[in-house]
């Protein structure tokens, strides 16, 4: 039997009891993790058009898109909010199955909780955790001893349409049958690839956004009695054998269903740009603080890289000179410079104004990227940089774990402060007193008898 089927069952029979304390608390940190990232990517590009774009559409007003007070039909919301989280590349990750987890799952559930109006903060939490936990597993059992980024493929969108789905249609208490059928109907749209990030284009941010939308249609159309395919993942024609030649584990994608879930190992960011360049950012700015390096004084600086790194590393001439921010964020060269040059980075570091600054260019021109095949992993890996001096002087500095991965985690806390600085970059500015309501909502997030109180807030 395909294994979809242990996954409908999955979400039909869990309930809040099931899910332990560590993977909601994990749900609690990637709520306010991503809806920091869609406040502080409410005023990038691509968003007002999107936005302009539903109000063209009209439709039913039946759910909010954040920070923007306006309401529209819960697919078209749900492309919206998913566009925004990811609009800053600043939104969590799950770092080995190289998936972004809330810009699809935390965009569906909104919408959808809205639509159907009732939903405490104990099913919102289940919900959550349960489709963190499936995109993951999608994530990690595809291609599990290669990468899946150098497949061509976009994770995210392409495993989001189906965790969208699923979530969507647990929200809307669609029955086993309905919701493999809004699955089947998920998986015949499935898409998402890797040269959106080779063009610098607005269709990367787009894509969870398309998969939330679509994961959602997905489940209204399952509900009027649609039909999908059945044999989503382990069909001839399934997800597994059509788009990863049939290179997958069962082992690792249904191992310990129900028990163990994999929201307990998402990654959240404490800078604004691809996790690739994460450990190398730390090793810059840990050198920075030990040896009052002086931007001026560089000759040159090599970066020793994984394949995950060394990817953000090439084409080399648009990584030193970054046509676009898009460019920007995904490029280890700039994310190097505005580390040694400002001694932090932030998200005005990525912009069309910053991609301009010579002092920040004149040190990404003098980053060279090396693969070194050592430091490769499957997933976020470690970084090794060496600095030279024009006195002829060098520091090289390593890391293993950056800042905001499992084994160094953010906190609560940490995602406190990092709503509150990106709630200042916001369209529409939010009061102290409303930020603080929203961070003790989500932090008693179990206890609120309608989740959609907090988007009220955020409207």
């Amino acid at each position: 039997m395909d294994a979809i089927n242990d996954f409908v069952e999955n979400f039909q029979r869990t309930g809040f009891d099931d899910i332990p304390s560590a993977a909601r608390e994990s749900v609690k940190k990637e709520l306010l993790d991503s809806l920091a990232a869609a406040l502080g990517g409410s005023t990038r590009q691509g968003i007002q058009e999107l936005v302009d774009l539903t109000g063209e559409w009209g439709g039913k007003e039946q759910s909010t898109i954040i920070n923007f007070g306006r309401k529209c039909p819960a697919p078209d919301a749900a492309l919206v909010n998913g566009t925004m989280i990811h609009a800053l590349d600043y939104d969590d990750g799950h770092p080995v199955a190289q998936v972004h987890i809330g810009c699809v799952a935390v965009a569906t559930c909104f919408a959808i909780a809205e639509r159907q109006g009732g939903i405490d903060g104990s099913e919102f939490i289940t919900t959550l955790a349960l489709g963190e936990d499936f995109l993951a597993r999608l994530g990690l059992a595809s291609r599990p001893n290669a990468s899946l980024i150098k497949s061509g493929w976009h994770p995210t969108p392409l495993c989001g349409y189906l965790g969208a789905a699923a979530m969507a249609a647990r929200l809307m208490k669609l029955d086993s049958k309905k919701m493999l059928n809004a699955l089947g109907i998920a998986y015949h749209q499935c898409a998402g690839n890797s040269q959106a990030v080779n063009d610098g284009a607005l269709t990367k941010r787009l894509g969870p956004g398309l998969a939330s939308r679509g994961g959602i249609t997905s489940a209204l159309m399952a509900e009027r009695g649609i039909t999908g395919a059945r044999d989503v993942l382990e069909g001839e024609f399934g997800f597994f054998k059509q788009y990863h030649d049939g290179d997958y584990s069962r082992q690792i994608l249904v191992a310990d269903l129900g028990k163990r879930f994999e929201g307990m190992n998402l990654g959240f960011k404490p800078y604004p740009n691809c996790g690739f360049s994460h450990a190398y950012i730390d090793a810059v700015l840990n050198l920075r603080k030990k040896y009052q390096i002086l931007p001026d004084k560089v000759q040159e600086i090599i970066a020793f890289c994984g394949d995950q790194a060394y990817s953000i590393c090439n084409p080399l001439e648009i990584k030193r000179e970054p046509r676009n921010p898009v460019d920007a964020q995904f490029s280890l060269p700039w994310a190097i410079a505005v580390a040694l040059v400002n001694g932090k980075v932030t998200v005005d570091d990525f912009t069309e104004n910053a991609i301009q600054k010579e002092n920040i260019l004149t040190i990404s021109r003098k980053v060279t990227g090396i693969l070194e095949p050592s430091l490769s992993r499957h997933g976020v890996g470690p970084a090794k940089i060496t600095v030279i001096l024009k006195n002829g002087e060098s520091y090289t500095e390593e890391v293993e774990h950056c800042l905001g991965s499992v084994e160094r985690p953010m906190t609560f806390e940490d995602c406190a402060a990092k709503f509150r600085e990106c709630a200042a970059l916001s369209r529409k500015k939010l009061s102290a007193d409303t930020i603080e309501r929203v961070i003790d909502m989500i932090n008693h997030l179990e206890k609120l008898k309608d989740a959609i109180s907090i988007i009220r807030l955020l409207g």
